[in-house]
C-alpha cells in the first residue's frame, strides 16, 4: 500500500505544483493577477482522478478485486495527503523563494479592481483592512502551510470520499448476506 500511496500521491503533487508554479509565472510574466479559481480548482479535480487510479490499482492488484469502503477511503485520504503535502511545499518553495512580493501583489489587484468597478471608499478600506490582515497572517509560515492545506485538502477529501464510494467491493460471501 505505502509505494502506491507514494507513487500515486507525488505524480498528483507534482501536476498540481507544477500548474500552480505555472500559473503563477504567467501571472508575474503579464502583471495580471486575474487567475481563474475555476481553472485552478479544475485542474486540481483532474490532477486528484489519480486517487481514483490508486484506489483501484491497491483494490485490484493488491486485495484480490476486494476492499471495504474504510480500507478504500484510507488509501485515497493517504494519497491526497502526499500530494497535498508537495503541493504545500511547492507553494512554501515558490512563495518565500521566487515570489516573495505575491501578496504585495495579489493585494494591490484587488483593490485596483475594486477600484476600477465603482466601490465606495468605505467598500475600498473594508477590502483594504481584510487584505491587510492577511499579509500580516501570511508573514507567519506556519499560516502559509495552513492556508495551503485548507485550498488543496478537501478537493483531496471529497474525491478520496467519492473514489471510496464507487470502487467499495464486498467479497462474494459478504455480498450474498445482504
Amino acid at each position: 500500500m505505502k509505494r502506491i500511496v507514494f507513487v500515486f500521491g507525488s505524480i498528483t503533487g507534482v501536476l498540481i505544483g507544477a500548474w500552480t508554479v505555472a500559473s503563477i509565472a504567467y501571472c508575474y510574466s503579464v502583471n495580471n493577477y486575474e487567475g481563474s479559481m475555476l481553472v485552478g480548482y479544475a485542474a486540481m479535480l483532474l490532477a486528484f482522478s489519480l486517487v481514483f487510479v490508486g484506489v483501484k490499482n491497491y483494490r485490484d492488484n493488491h486485495r484480490g478485486g476486494i476492499i471495504t469502503f474504510g480500507k478504500a477511503l484510507q488509501v485515497g485520504l493517504a494519497i491526497s495527503m502526499v500530494a497535498s503535502t508537495i503541493y504545500v511545499l511547492t507553494w512554501l518553495i515558490d512563495y518565500y523563494v521566487f515570489v516573495p512580493d505575491f501578496m504585495e501583489k495579489f493585494s494591490a489587484h484587488l483593490l485596483q479592481k475594486g477600484k476600477d468597478s465603482g466601490a465606495s471608499a468605505a467598500e475600498i478600506n473594508r477590502q483594504a483592512a481584510e487584505l491587510n490582515s492577511m499579509k500580516e497572517l501570511y508573514k507567519n509560515p506556519i499560516m502559509v502551510i495552513l492556508f495551503t492545506y485548507l485550498e488543496i485538502l478537501p478537493v483531496g477529501l471529497v474525491v478520496s470520499f467519492l473514489s471510496a464510494l464507487i470502487l467499495k467491493r464486498k467479497s462474494p460471501e459478504e455480498q450474498l448476506t445482504v
